[in-house]
């Protein structure tokens, strides 16, 4: 993890305008771009996660020395946070004015939003620490904020109520989409699928005499639910949690 170097309320490389520079300085070793080493750290982050990347490993990667690295950007906060904003360029965006013969509501922008979210969390789950470290206020990140900010306000909920809603369904995305992504991370360190992992943990906590009676209620209630895979059952849960969600928004909205 990055050491916590730039702390305060102003520690970020977007409010010192380091972010948005573009090109190379004066004296700046050629064949590097911000942009090839910003890529560069997230494909590390996501081979090696926050733990296995340094510096020194990101210059090794892009086959240069760490110093030439320094040239782009002053610190390794500065770089994570590039990162932190690259991904949020991957999340999908709702049309800001909708057809409205579309069938597209605030209610499916919203789902959608939230399914983009939690995809990003579990594509990139080193993104979930870098979250709560840095501001994130690099331009893909805001343009996110902007567009959830959008599609609530739709929503009809008075004005003072919107944050609120903002944080049920993002904090909500957040602490799911970061369980699952280490979930999924440490079934792929075993080599097996997410199902054999999943069963093989099941089966050896009902070995337990401490836990099988707790395992066997968890094990009906899944089968209840429906769902033959992992990726089913995760599927299924996040969705009914969204549409409880949405459905609190809805009676918010009728409360005024």
């Amino acid at each position: 993890m990055a050491k916590a170097g730039r702390q305060g309320p102003r520690a970020s490389v977007w409010l010192t305008g380091e972010g948005r520079r573009s090109g190379r300085r004066g004296g700046q070793p050629s064949g590097l771009d911000r942009d090839r080493i910003t890529e560069a750290t997230v494909r590390l982050l996501d081979a090696e996660g926050l733990t296995g990347f340094s510096m020194r490993r990101l210059a090794a990667e892009l086959n240069v020395t760490a110093m030439s690295v320094y040239w782009y950007v002053d610190t390794k906060d500065e770089l994570l946070e590039l990162a932190l904003d690259a991904v949020f360029g991957e999340l999908r965006h709702p049309d800001p004015d909708p057809d409205p013969d579309s069938g597209e509501d605030w209610r499916e922008q919203l789902r959608a939003l939230a399914r983009e979210n939690r995809a990003l969390l579990v594509r990139h789950p080193w993104l979930a620490r870098l979250l709560g470290t840095y501001l994130n206020i690099g331009p893909h990140s805001l343009a996110f904020s902007r567009s959830v900010q959008t599609v609530v306000r739709r929503s009809g909920l008075p004005a003072h109520r919107v944050t609120g809603a903002i944080a049920a369904v993002f904090q909500f995305v957040a602490g799911y989409g970061t369980v699952e992504g280490r979930f999924l991370a440490r079934v792929a360190d075993t080599g097996l699928s997410a199902d054999e992992y999943f069963q093989d943990s099941m089966n050896a906590a009902t070995e337990m005499p401490d836990t099988a009676g707790v395992i066997e209620d968890a094990q009906d209630i899944m089968a209840a639910r429906g769902g033959e895979t992992v990726a089913e059952m995760l599927d299924r849960d996040f969705e009914f949690a969204l549409d409880v969600l949405v459905a609190g928004i809805e009676a918010m909205v009728e409360r005024g």
